[in-house]
């Protein structure tokens, strides 16, 4: 940004007045670069400006690299649009019960093409990816049934569905489904040996987290699934594979139901929603055991063949059509804090030159006090309730107490520009989203500038 003086106090002038050579000031705001008016108008210190800018000339050979991916799945995308010959009736209202919704149909035949699927649920009735999961294990798993985790503990929220925490809820452990896990090695890999050892005869599902939650590993990449899939199949064919799909769609060229998963599932308000969905969940996989989902989804009996979509067909069709995009601009903006907050001297997971498989960005800022002045700059930086302070609350589903910036257009849409992070050491901060790049980058400025103005940091 490297302002002069000079040059903010000429763009501080009011329309009415002129420069000295006669110009007038409107002709000196034409010329003005979006740096020089985050200063005039937001403040943005310059050293804040600077630093981000140059953290931005580093990211650009990466960037670019993303820019592919973003137009490869653009282009897939498209193509399952129109060989579901995707049409404006669909995005007609039903009522009732839902029989024969075309729209309803086609959304989910556009969703099992796009992710390489057999068939696919995408329903505004999911309330959001715990959710989806949960069907997945309750329509798959039954009394007796082993489930077996091998990427470490699952995001805190599904803990209360497995049977972690909690009583009387209906958890699996209280159906009689036991649970085990399997961690990763100390390099972030998936444990191979000790998955094989997991596994016994009561073993029927083994699931796999692609994003990293509240933890500190990398997610798991699309690589490192193809090779887990078939390392299950060649164990045991008849074990269901599962992946936790959310905050991963789209970072690559491939989905997991591509690369040899019988089903994964995940939000319609994270990335395949692309900001436009207003709620729900999707499961993609297998015909045999989305059938056998549905059934929990709604009751048996009934499956998928009810279900109402409250008008939101043209929202989430609109939402996919977007999200690769969207996507992108998120990936973005997530490598974009990687490198600043590594040249403040945070370390940060992933670096900002590393592969990624989620949208997730986690800095370790080793305080809590640093953790809630870094979500205060995000929210700051939000187009909605940006004039609210986060503050730290018990949030159902977790063990601890978070602190989350949110300022979204969809409540809890984490494709929308967000920061958040449980109230324990090492105070992470998980940082992902933003509909645009332009949107996450600013996030990122207002987040230093709040830490350099609570004196947490120096520049």
């Amino acid at each position: 940004m490297n302002l002069t003086t000079e040059k903010v106090k000429i763009m501080t002038k009011t329309d009415n007045e002129t420069q000295g050579d006669g110009s007038s000031v409107s002709a000196a705001v034409s010329a003005e670069t979006s740096e020089t008016y985050l200063a005039r108008m937001f403040g943005v210190d310059g050293r804040v400006g600077e630093l981000v800018l140059s953290a931005e000339r580093d990211a650009q050979a990466t960037f670019a690299a993303m820019d592919d991916i973003c137009a490869y799945n653009q282009y897939k995308v498209l193509r399952a649009f129109q060989q579901n010959k995707v049409s404006d009736t669909h995005f007609a209202w039903q009522t009732g019960y839902g029989y024969d919704d075309a729209g309803r149909a086609v959304t989910e035949r556009v969703f099992a093409d796009v992710f390489g699927a057999e068939a696919a649920l995408a329903r505004p009735l999911i309330v959001n990816g715990t959710h989806a999961l949960s069907l997945v294990f309750f329509g798959i798993l039954r009394p007796g049934d082993e489930l077996l985790y091998c990427t470490g503990a699952p995001y805190d929220s599904l803990h209360s569905s497995i049977g972690l925490t909690g009583e009387g809820m209906g958890s699996l452990k209280e159906f009689g489904i036991t649970y085990k896990q399997v961690e990763l090695t100390k390099d972030g890999d998936l444990d191979f040996d000790a998955i094989e050892r997991s596994i016994g005869p009561a073993t029927k599902m083994i699931a796999l987290q692609r994003a990293t939650g509240y933890s500190d590993r990398k997610a798991i990449t699309i690589e490192s699934i193809r090779r887990w899939a078939s390392f299950v199949k060649a164990t045991d064919p008849n074990i269901v594979t599962m992946t936790d799909n959310c905050y991963g769609e789209f970072l690559d060229r491939e989905e997991p139901t591509e690369v040899g998963v019988d089903v994964m599932a995940g939000s319609l308000i994270k990335n395949p929603g692309g900001g436009l969905a207003l709620s729900g969940g999707y499961v993609a996989g297998k015909r045999e055991l989305i059938e056998r989902i549905s059934y929990r989804m709604t009751c048996p009996g009934i499956g998928g063949e009810c279900g109402l979509t409250f008008g939101q067909t043209r929202n989430i069709l609109q939402g996919l059509f977007t999200a690769p995009k969207v996507v992108n601009g998120a990936l973005k903006g997530a490598m974009l804090c990687a490198r600043v907050f590594e040249k403040l001297g945070y370390e940060v997971n992933p670096r900002y030159d590393e592969a990624r498989s989620d949208i997730i960005e986690t800095i370790r800022l080793g305080s809590a006090e640093a953790l809630v002045a870094f979500c205060e700059g995000v929210q700051a930086a939000a187009p909605v309730d940006s004039f609210v302070k986060p503050e730290p609350w018990a949030m159902p589903g977790y063990e601890d107490e978070i602190v989350m910036a949110a300022g979204a257009f969809v409540q809890g849409s984490s494709i929308e520009l967000s920061a958040d992070g449980p109230l324990r050491p090492p105070y992470n901060a998980y940082f992902q989203g933003g509909l645009s790049y332009e949107h996450a980058k600013f996030g990122v400025i207002m987040a230093v500038r709040q830490l350099l103005e609570k004196g947490l940091i120096t520049l």
